[in-house]
């Protein structure tokens, strides 16, 4: 068994432990805990559809119909024709053959890696890749290899002298970094993937939503649909939906619902969850203009930091702000929320030793006057 008061007392020692806080209410970009209001800063609301009127009457509508939950597995009654009809609309919005929902991103990462491949073969995985990517790999007993965050160099010095050695090979990215907040090099992924013969998986939990012509990711802003083998992405952050959607060959997608446990032996999301995704779906082609601001909002935010030398990361709506060490980023964090704004610190194993960071998560309900009287507030602290 593990040492659990030896945990417990580490972790006290280190900056206290993670505790649950259970949120009272939330709407537009806030959020009530213990009594209080605080501004928002740890959502993946990105485009403030969670309370979009269209999204609750989808909801609602659907409930109306077909009850409150699915009550069984899509290979028994669970299967709706809601569930096929988002399958459709998710492949043409990431422009592939076909698409496989499943019920969050953790269960179809975990599910489709370890259900793709196994021994034998050999996965390249990103250093920084989520939780849910490296329990999939694990699972699946191929052999791996980590190559160095966003380093294509790295990668390919890996491939010369270990793709040879296997039968099938996979390289896996997240398209936009959770706790960094940085875009992975595709291209140049893309590239590696057709000079050693493999197939890419990009997670794109975090892009979907926000980048693209029509939304769809960085995938599409990049024009490399064709070329990626596995799209993977979730409706639970810019979507303000649930679960997850695997976007590729319609030959995959039915060997996946043969094989794939995390999807076999799952419930069905309730139908009121699917008909919200379907409605996501649209408000990202109809309404263009919040990913649009919502991105100027981040470039102003961070270039506005960087102005008064802090550390910071990233090229996206997330923007972590290093502070370094345990205890001074949970003391950070504290003073921050004393002032109103609900902000988390995120510290190691979620991020490498010595990177302890603020991790600021923008909304399209971020007004700019809000972000300046953070920044503000950020340079009165400099803990």
């Amino acid at each position: 068994m593990a040492d659990i008061d030896g945990f417990l007392k580490k972790r006290e020692e280190e900056g206290g432990l993670r505790v649950l806080r259970p949120v009272s209410w939330r709407k537009n970009g806030k959020i009530g805990i213990n009594n209080r209001e605080y501004i928002d800063f740890s959502s993946n609301d990105y485009l403030g559809l969670s309370s979009h009127p269209k999204l609750i009457e989808a909801s609602k509508g659907a409930i109306d119909k077909f009850g409150t939950g699915s009550c069984a597995s899509r290979l028994l009654s669970g299967d709706l024709e809601l569930n096929h009809s988002l399958e459709e609309k998710i492949a043409d919005f990431k422009n592939k053959e076909s698409a496989l929902f499943f019920n969050s991103g953790y269960q179809a990462n975990v599910g489709i890696l370890s259900s793709l491949y196994g021994k034998g073969d050999v996965i390249f995985f990103d250093a920084l890749s989520h939780a849910s990517i490296i329990d999939g790999v694990i699972l699946s007993q191929a052999n791996f290899f980590r190559f160095q965050h966003n380093d294509v160099a790295h990668l390919e010095g890996l491939l010369k002298k270990e793709r040879a050695k296997f039968k099938s090979a996979l390289i896996i990215t997240e398209s936009i970094f959770s706790m960094d907040g940085d875009e992975a090099p595709l291209k140049g992924l893309v590239l590696l993937k057709e000079k050693y013969n493999c197939e890419i998986f990009v997670d794109e939990a975090h892009a979907t939503g926000i980048f693209g012509q029509n939304g769809s990711g960085v995938v599409e802003k990049e024009g490399l649909g064709e070329k990626i083998d596995f799209i993977m992405g979730t409706f639970s952050k810019a979507l303000a939906g649930f679960g997850a959607y695997l976007a590729t060959s319609s030959k995959v997608s039915k060997y996946l619902i043969n094989t794939c446990r995390s999807f076999i032996y799952s419930t069905a999301l309730p139908p009121s969850v699917i008909a919200c995704n379907l409605a996501a779906l649209g408000l990202v082609k109809e309404e263009p203009l919040r990913r649009e601001k919502l991105l100027i909002k981040a470039e102003y935010f961070r270039n506005n930091l960087k102005s008064e030398g802090f550390e910071v990361k990233g090229e996206s709506q997330i923007i972590p702000l290093i502070t370094g060490g345990n205890l001074k980023t949970v003391e950070f964090a504290r003073k921050l929320q004393e002032k109103g704004y609900w902000v988390l610190p995120i510290r190691p194993p979620t991020v490498p030793l010595g990177e302890a960071r603020l991790r600021f998560s923008l909304t399209f309900d971020h007004s700019e006057e809000i972000l300046q009287k953070l920044i503000n507030e950020i340079s009165s602290i400099r803990v």
